[in-house]
């Protein structure tokens, strides 16, 4: 497998997708949800044609596109030596990759923070340790099936804790966020393989950031924020959080501490269903007031993916360069089910 115009070559087994390959052999790929559904990960095949795609969303790849030669790098399976276009790349992270691992936890904590999210707390077994960069992260096994779903790391590191955070939403019929709710409990073991994904934070110094985030697409913001805080990254900093309520804010406190931690951050939380002292509407529009001009930022957008699709237009609007603009969409159980989602053929 040759990627261009990068000019990497990677071995891959006709069982592995080409996604899964490339993150073995430390190769950093643009991807998000791994599932077929948030289209990061499109790629266009320049030479080569036997390709296998498993279970894929026709949102994220239409026929038209399938049939001009596009494929999904998570969902593609090759039967030949092929050569791919990357669309979507970056050239200073393509090599870092870090090898996946797979780790045993134990639960520590499973803390209700709003409504319908939770504060996933574990404790990594021997080795007492899985490497990976803020921002990424990890599929769980979901114990007594045979899927997995994948959670951002909420913390910097597990080196000195052993410990990995996520805050999770609980959703009706999700394959996890059920048994996170109903059945797991403290002591509890789960298998987990990382890490995955490249919504990290990029060394820019003289950029102004801003953070957009929704839902339980706090946990690798916070993960950023927490790691600017460690290292003293004192880059002027902004972070847009919207919520419906007041019941679906969290780590109010933490965020707020932040801002003294960090002289140049700002912390914004947006009810977009109730009238508060803040902020209201929703994020999209809470940013395109306070925000006429984004101009030479770095943008990191995470949460459900319609305020992700309706946050990337907006920000390059305001300016933000197109490969300055840096998503993980969360996408649902329920999104994989959609009547538009194919089967290989």
């Amino acid at each position: 497998m040759r990627f261009e115009p990068v000019g990497i070559e990677i071995e891959v087994d006709e069982d592995q997708t080409i996604l899964r390959a490339a993150a073995e052999q430390g190769v950093m790929l643009m991807h998000g949800c791994k599932e077929g559904q948030c289209a990061s990960c499109k790629s266009f095949v320049l030479d080569g044609e036997d390709i296998d795609l498993d279970r894929y969303s026709t949102f994220a790849l239409p026929e038209y596109e399938l049939d001009e030669g596009y494929t999904l790098l998570c969902r593609a399976h090759a039967f030949e030596d092929l050569t791919i276009e990357l669309l979507n790349y970056d050239a200073d992270m393509i090599r870092s990759g870090l090898p996946i691992q797979e780790r045993t936890a134990e639960v520590v904590a499973i803390t209700p923070v709003t409504h319908d999210l939770r504060h996933l707390v574990v404790r990594l077994t021997e080795p007492g340790e899985l490497k990976f960069f803020p921002g990424q992260y990890v599929d769980i096994a979901v114990p007594g099936t045979d899927r997995t779903r994948s959670f951002s790391m909420a913390n910097t590191s597990s080196r000195e804790s052993a410990q990995l955070e996520f805050v999770i939403k609980v959703y009706p019929g999700g394959v996890f966020s059920e048994f996170l709710d109903r059945r797991l409990r403290v002591g509890d073991r789960l298998e987990l393989t990382g890490p995955f994904g490249v919504f990290t934070l990029r060394d820019n110094l003289d950029a102004r950031l801003v953070f957009l985030g929704g839902g339980a697409g706090l946990a690798p913001i916070l993960a950023l924020l927490r790691s600017m805080a460690e290292r003293g990254i004192d880059r002027p900093t902004t972070f847009y959080y919207g919520a419906r309520t007041p019941r679906d804010l969290c780590f109010e406190d933490e965020l707020r501490s932040l801002e003294q931690t960090l002289p140049r951050f700002r912390y914004v939380p947006a009810l977009s269903h109730e009238d508060w002292d803040g902020e209201n509407g929703l994020i999209t529009d809470v940013v395109k007031r306070l925000e006429p001009d984004l101009t030479g930022a770095d943008a990191y957008v995470c949460g459900p993916p319609p305020m992700v699709e309706a946050a990337i237009p907006l920000l390059e609007r305001l300016g933000v360069a197109t490969k300055h603009i840096y998503y993980d969409k969360f996408t649902t159980t329920g999104d994989a089910g959609d009547s538009k989602v194919l089967e290989a053929r």
